[in-house]
């Protein structure tokens, strides 16, 4: 089955990432309650040593980090599909929270998954 993926990298202050965690079990609750397969929110800590690196791509102050986040569904119709019933019922919340990131810095993109791992069934 062929999957889709959105994806986001986020930009942080460190002292905001206890309000955005509160934000981000909002959303996995939401995505998850509409059809999303899988849903993670990862705060970067190793930014590793090759290539440019999120560090540096994000043009990261000393009191940053970033999010590196992803949801899961089982096509690009799927996406769209639950993105409608969540952010519907985002809009009868009302008043939209202030976000704990600056969304001039926030970078998205819906994903084609070339290459997924198989789980091997266990031998008797």
């Amino acid at each position: 089955m062929a999957q889709y993926v959105d994806g986001f990298v986020i930009p942080i202050k460190r002292k905001d990432l206890k309000a955005y965690a509160k934000m981000a079990k909002l959303g996995a609750k939401t995505w998850m309650k509409y059809g999303a397969l899988d849903y993670y929110e990862c705060a970067m800590d190793d930014f590793g040593k090759y290539g440019l690196g999120f560090k540096k791509m994000c043009k990261l102050k000393n009191d940053e980090t970033a999010i590196f986040a992803f949801i899961v569904y089982k096509s690009k119709a799927h996406r769209n599909q639950v993105n409608k019933k969540v952010h519907k019922e985002f809009e009868q919340m009302g008043d939209h929270p202030a976000m704990p990131f600056d969304m001039n810095r926030f970078a998205m993109a819906g994903s084609k998954v070339l290459v997924k791992s198989q789980k091997k069934s266990a031998r008797k």
